[in-house]
């Protein structure tokens, strides 16, 4: 793709980068085939390549983002499926990502949409915020129906009950049983400990069985992906930021072998730390090192040879693998989970149209509500028609998303390996 951005355009790294992704398309289109947008609308304009189109004809007019622009912009999931299709290597998510920066710069939203994503902002990536978010939706749920259809979104997803806090959900060190093999960083996630404090305990029960020293610093948090996805760029760096202070210091002072993720869009993010703070002096090469280290949970138990799980426990338990997308496209995990699952005795089953979306992607299933319940009820359809008698799935939101359409119990992965290696069967298994 030709460009004309002028030298002085050209002098700010964004730009710079920009150019370059722009170049790389060759307007092939592959990547219209396994947009979820496109394939719902059939719009070229809600595929990556039209875009791409708007994109650069914003940045190479300089021109602040029409309603069009921001339309279908927002319409794109991040869920970087163009990017696994991409002939080319089309850097799709850091252009994306610039786009969603230049408009919550320079376009103003109506008010009702300006208040509900700061609202979101302002509570999501905070845990004691969200646990009292949850606990007063519960008490809104009788009201649902006379709310606007993005607040009765917001509430469905509100457990009946909010799980008690765990220790494995809030600061601390856990040590490993038996000689220490590892030592590794838990991202304990912001809404993961409120929506589903299990997650975090089987995490914690596995590794250390498997002699893994876990700490959980005071002073890591939110890992910055929702706010950036909104377009709110140095709120974003400001989260990441505290998260690499707060993992260089346990880096440089007993040491980590692993900064482990087990919510998969948490680590998509964290591992483009380096990418992110890039332009950042006094941070680029602190944030590129803690990329470095980052692993999927499903990648650290991968490299520490999983043993074979107890065949009495599982035997014949078929699983759905949901691959999610920040995984498989974002991170590109995507045998490990099956084979780790499978090498623990349960029978495996790959859903058909796994590379589509679910329909959660962040805060998408609660800013653009018909298309995710599209690309939900699709989802759920798929994952039914192999018949598993529980859903696995690496990704929080992904496991509450899917929960709404379908009565097929969803869990981590991670929880189906603690229980098959002598841990405690997952609630509703």
């Amino acid at each position: 793709m030709q460009t004309t951005f002028t030298p002085e355009q050209l002098r700010d790294p964004a730009i710079q980068e920009a150019d370059g992704i722009l170049r790389k398309c060759v307007h092939c289109g592959f990547c219209t085939a396994t947009c979820p947008t496109f394939v719902l609308r059939g719009d070229e304009l809600d595929s990556p390549r039209g875009r791409i189109y708007l994109i650069k004809d914003m940045l190479e007019n300089d021109k602040p983002a029409s309603d069009k622009v921001v339309k279908h912009i927002d319409r794109c999931l991040s869920c970087l499926s163009c990017m696994t299709t991409c002939p080319s290597g089309v850097d799709y998510m850091h252009l994306v990502d610039q786009a969603r920066t230049r408009i919550e710069q320079n376009y103003r939203r109506p008010l009702a949409d300006r208040l509900l994503r700061e609202m979101l902002a302002r509570v999501m990536p905070y845990p004691g915020r969200f646990r009292a978010a949850m606990a007063a939706a519960r008490l809104g749920k009788p009201f649902a129906g006379v709310l606007p259809e993005r607040l009765r979104g917001m509430l469905k997803f509100a457990p009946a009950a909010l799980p008690a806090a765990t220790p494995a959900n809030r600061p601390g060190r856990f040590p490993a049983q038996g000689a220490r093999r590892k030592r590794v960083a838990l991202l304990q996630g912001c809404v993961q400990p409120a929506l589903d404090p299990a997650i975090n305990d089987a995490t914690v029960r596995l590794l250390t069985r498997l002699g893994v020293e876990i700490v959980a610093p005071p002073d890591a948090g939110c890992c910055g992906a929702l706010v950036h996805h909104l377009g709110k760029e140095d709120d974003g760096r400001a989260f990441a930021r505290a998260n690499v202070a707060a993992w260089m210091r346990e880096i440089e002072g007993e040491g980590l072998d692993a900064i482990v993720v087990n919510a998969s869009g948490c680590g998509t993010m964290v591992k483009d730390y380096g990418h992110f703070l890039q332009h950042d002096a006094e941070w680029a090469d602190r944030a590129a090192r803690v990329s470095a280290l980052t692993r999927d949970v499903s990648e650290f138990l991968t490299d520490l040879d999983l043993p074979p799980g107890d065949p009495a426990r599982v035997a014949g338990v078929t699983v759905a693998y949901h691959s999610a997308c920040s995984l498989q496209h974002g991170q590109r995990v995507r045998t490990q989970p099956k084979d780790l699952l499978a090498r623990a005795g349960f029978v495996v089953k790959d859903v058909p149209e796994s590379h589509l979306c679910c329909g959660s992607a962040g805060t998408y299933n609660l800013m653009q509500p018909e298309l995710a319940g599209q690309l939900l009820a699709r989802k759920c359809a798929n994952i039914e028609s192999v018949q598993p008698d529980v859903i696995a799935a690496g990704n929080i939101g992904c496991m509450t998303q899917i929960a709404q359409g379908t009565q097929v119990p969803i869990v981590h992965t991670v929880q189906l390996l603690d229980w098959a290696l002598g841990g405690e069967r997952p609630a509703g298994v």
